[in-house]
């Protein structure tokens, strides 16, 4: 199943991965033509963000090399968990992500479960966003994911049901942090702990 779904990846094709709050869909991070699917599937316009899902911080810090001082020890205090956080993105890395700011960009690091975690670590980046259909609810197991999506995926990953509940998203790209979406996770306490961190 595994060796399907990286396979897929590297031919640039959409798949549906269990992450520790949601089902997602999910391609390379690296195809600019694979993410621009993801957007077509699900009738999403281009000018909104998707994340970038890494296997760990370490591999994140290579991809946006710039996440470094402040950004670097907010990263590192919040993540693995599930949070996307809007950092700054000064060379405009993944610009086929990051919508209409490409000064910044969403990443996570979320705590997966086996097998996406094997899959994340063999393919590097997900770019990744809800396997739903624009505006719909957040898919907490795979007979949730609209069926167009589960039939034009390439590969589907089911580990039964998740809690269903998105990523907190939290813009730290400004000296204000603000939360975007409360989501699995407190956003307020996440940023009483990044405040902590980079003082």
């Amino acid at each position: 199943m595994i060796d399907d779904a990286v396979d897929a990846v590297r031919r640039g094709k959409a798949l549906i991965v269990p992450t520790d709050t949601v089902y997602g869909l999910a391609a390379s991070a690296f195809n600019a033509d694979a993410a621009l699917g993801l957007y077509r599937l699900k009738t999403r316009p281009v000018t909104q963000p998707m994340a970038i899902l890494s296997p760990d911080v370490d591999t994140l810090l290579e991809l946006v090399p710039e996440l470094r001082g402040r950004a670097c020890v907010i990263a590192q205090t919040l993540l693995p968990g599930p949070y996307t956080l809007v950092l700054p993105n000064p060379a405009r890395r993944f610009r086929w992500l990051t919508g209409a700011r490409d000064d910044t960009i969403g990443v996570r690091v979320p705590e997966l479960p086996e097998p996406t975690a094997d899959l994340l670590r063999r393919v590097s980046a997900l770019a990744a966003t809800s396997a739903n259909e624009a505006g719909g609810p957040d898919p907490a197991r795979v007979e949730d994911v609209p069926q167009e999506l589960r039939e034009a995926a390439a590969a589907v990953i089911d580990v039964g049901e998740l809690p269903g509940v998105p990523s907190t998203v939290i813009d730290f790209s400004a000296p204000e942090p603000h939360v975007i979406r409360e989501g699995a996770a407190s956003g307020a306490e996440a940023i009483d702990r990044a405040r902590v961190a980079v003082a």
